[in-house]
């Protein structure tokens, strides 16, 4: 059958194509795509090309579909699965597979398994690990989002404290604690904000730095403070350039206390230092921004990793437990990932938008990949709307969504364009 997807070939060179996807196999299976949000991990891989440990090392003659954050709908099952999966089940998927030790990873690595693209096919390893998995949300979009807000879940998961003394770490954020999200005024830091307020182990107080006075507008309006409130959770955004001395305004947040879990969401040498300068005693610094650079360095306090017990840590992506708390929390509406979409086009927009990612302000930029339209700020819909009653629909929906996207904003789209969402 044909397919439509974009296709890397190597360094910045990404193509739309149409082209034959073979016959599946008796174990994998064949899927519709139809939304997939662009991750920067994909720009990196764009301006890495070959040099990327996850890209093939033929994908100038082997094209690599990339994209990662996607969900759909599966359209035909191997011999293999079919007493697990049936045509029809709407589903969410963990990219970060790392089968027997490889990286290979969809959005990266396989020539017919990605998610920008009107069809896929998952290879068997996807299944053997149990990363397709079913999605009971009323949207694709927040299946979608569930990759990158698993990401953001398993960070926290990973942080851990310790009892002097006791050679044991309690793992996750600390309980009643204080937690700083530095750089997190971003699509993925709105994210990690909102689960931190609702996660089972959280922190009293969640501070929130960025430079950016319309990124912490936007942040107090869709992840507001009277939310985090209501669960309990002191929530406050802070500008630290309008600080004179950032470290000790940041500490006197917390009465003098210091910060038990510090989450680095931007990959700044100078952020990553000010987050390790307010660490409390035991605290844990993660560092969650991957940089580009492999010789990013920054410097660190060893002294007090010494004396008082700090701690440095990463992670990178999350795994299926992660995923699957993610989904269910966007399901059950306990958490809204459209907090992290700033911007919505569809499979046409995906090549230029991915190349120019840091270039273009906001955040996530949500694609739909059955349908054509440019890359559109959602803040933009109301000016487009003065002319095209679509938009003009679309703007009213999402303004009666705190200006979010939305379910009904989904369906309007699919209704415009005569997308059908597959039943069988």
């Amino acid at each position: 059958m044909k397919a439509k997807a974009v296709r890397m070939y190597g360094e910045m060179d990404l193509r739309l194509e149409e082209f034959e996807l073979p016959e599946i196999k008796d174990d994998e299976i064949l899927a519709k795509i139809y939304s997939d949000s662009i991750c920067m991990s994909t720009y990196k891989l764009a301006i890495q090309g070959k040099k990327h440990k996850r890209c093939p090392q033929n994908v100038d003659t082997n094209p690599v579909i990339v994209g990662h954050e996607f969900a759909g709908i599966i359209v035909k099952v191997g011999k293999k699965w079919q007493d697990q999966f049936k045509p029809g089940m709407r589903f969410a998927q963990q990219p970060a597979l790392n089968y027997k030790g490889s990286m290979d990873s969809p959005g990266y690595s396989y020539e017919y398994y990605g998610g920008d693209t009107t069809y896929c096919i998952f290879p068997h390893e996807t299944m053997e690990l149990g990363a397709l998995m079913p999605f009971d949300g009323d949207s694709f979009y927040k299946a979608s989002l569930g990759e990158p807000m698993s990401c953001s879940i398993g960070a926290m998961h990973a942080q851990y404290h310790t009892k002097q003394g006791v050679y044991h770490h309690e793992m996750g954020l600390k309980r009643g604690g204080n937690l700083i999200i530095m750089g997190g005024c971003g699509p993925m830091g709105l994210g990690a904000v909102s689960y931190a307020v609702v996660c089972d182990y959280h922190p009293k107080r969640v501070v929130v730095t960025d430079v950016d006075d319309a990124k912490i507008a936007r942040a107090n309006e869709v992840v507001p403070p009277s939310w985090a409130a209501e669960h309990g959770v002191e929530l406050q955004y802070v500008n630290t350039a309008a600080m004179d001395d950032p470290k000790q305004g940041l500490i006197d947040l917390t009465d003098g206390h210091g910060y038990d879990d510090v989450l680095i969401y931007v990959p700044i040498p100078a952020v990553a230092e000010l987050g390790n300068d307010v660490l409390a005693y035991d605290g844990c610094m993660s560092f969650f921004s991957g940089p580009s650079d492999k010789d990013f360095k920054a410097k660190v306090n060893l002294y007090d990793c010494h004396y008082n017990a700090t701690h440095i840590m990463g992670t990178t992506g999350g795994n299926n437990d992660d995923l699957i708390e993610a989904n269910k929390l966007a399901a059950d509406g306990i958490i809204d990932p459209a907090v992290m979409v700033t911007h919505v086009g569809g499979i046409d927009s995906i090549a230029e938008t991915t190349k120019n990612l840091p270039n273009i302000p906001g955040g996530k930029k949500l694609a739909y990949t059955q349908l054509n339209m440019p890359m559109t700020a959602i803040e933009d819909f109301g000016k487009l709307g003065e002319s095209d009653p679509f938009f003009k629909k679309l703007d009213e929906c999402c303004k009666a969504h705190k200006g979010l996207w939305n379910p009904e904003a989904e369906k309007l789209l699919f209704e415009h364009f005569g997308v059908t969402v597959d039943t069988f």
